[in-house]
């Protein structure tokens, strides 16, 4: 079995933990090749004042023509940080040059967080990602990216039960089209987690682990990443959501334990074995399965 491979079309921070220096390292932890798409260099995440930012629009149709003249083909695209709405457009070109019937295509829409777009999403970026957003077999957005999805006011899009998560969560999968995974869903004090509608099963399901106190830059892209491997390794929407939800809950509470600085993100990469054991375990029972099925 070939290991698989996932272009990933995220940003480059040098410092403090987000996109590509998430996006990477848990992928290859799971057993999958990571094949970056820079969007940006910045000398850290937008979370730092006076960072550099470097705009790589003018590479990514560069990378789109080469790896296509390769012969390059993809298991997965997991698309993130876009820093304009041109960009979109070159990452709509990846997504058609590259989809084959079993290519698993996830947008995370970053766009904002606690009801206000992030300071590079304008108008016109916001509207693009709506339109990426229709290519997506699956998307991940928390409440605040919901409401752009969907164009509704924040406060309209409430997550405090169980019927409200389920219904959002529908309406964002256009009629059954595309799977979502809904981020940020609190039904109980202490935990948090994730509506997810399953487009294959048509049902809606909450997962849900642990809640560490404190705000960890870097936990959405985390959740996007190892849901993204979980399902190129063919794990369910609902297995990987809950595999998911307790690593990042993981990785979150060993960040405030340490007491870590909160612009450093998330501290992960010591978990990362984990994903890496559940990957093995995973295949193990599907080659079981296999040879038992063999006559």
């Amino acid at each position: 079995m070939s290991t698989p491979r996932v272009a990933a079309v995220h940003d480059l921070s040098g410092f403090g933990r987000c996109a590509l220096t998430i996006v990477s390292p848990t992928l290859s932890a799971m057993g999958i090749q990571c094949c970056p798409v820079p969007t940006a260099l910045l000398s850290t995440h937008t979370g730092y004042t006076g960072n550099t930012f470097l705009d790589l629009s003018d590479e990514m149709a560069g990378f789109t023509a080469h790896w296509q003249a390769l012969g390059l083909t993809f298991d997965g695209i997991y698309t993130g940080f876009l820093g304009s709405r041109r960009q979109v457009g070159l990452t709509e070109s990846l997504i058609r040059t590259f989809r084959r019937e079993r290519t698993l295509v996830v947008v995370d829409p970053v766009l904002g967080d606690n009801g206000k777009s992030y300071r590079t999403c304008t108008p016109e970026l916001c509207q693009g990602m709506v339109s990426l957003a229709r290519l997506a077999d699956v998307i991940v957005p928390n409440r605040t990216e919901a409401a752009i999805l969907l164009d509704k006011p924040y406060e309209e899009v409430s997550l405090d039960t169980e019927e409200a998560c389920r219904r959002w969560a529908e309406a964002l999968s256009l009629k059954g089209r595309r799977s979502v995974v809904l981020t940020g869903v609190s039904l109980e004090p202490g935990r948090i987690g994730a509506a997810c509608f399953d487009r294959k099963t048509g049902k809606t399901e909450i997962v849900s682990a642990p809640l560490a106190e404190g705000a960890f830059h870097g936990t959405g892209d985390l959740f996007a990443s190892v849901l993204t491997g979980a399902l190129v390794q063919g794990k369910t929407l609902a297995e990987a959501a809950a595999l998911v939800a307790d690593f990042t809950a993981r990785c979150a509470a060993r960040t405030a334990a340490e007491g870590s600085p909160e612009p450093e993100g998330v501290d992960f990469e010591p978990l990362l074995w984990q994903l890496g054991a559940a990957v093995c375990e995973n295949q193990q029972t599907t080659e079981k399965i296999t040879k038992e099925e063999k006559p």
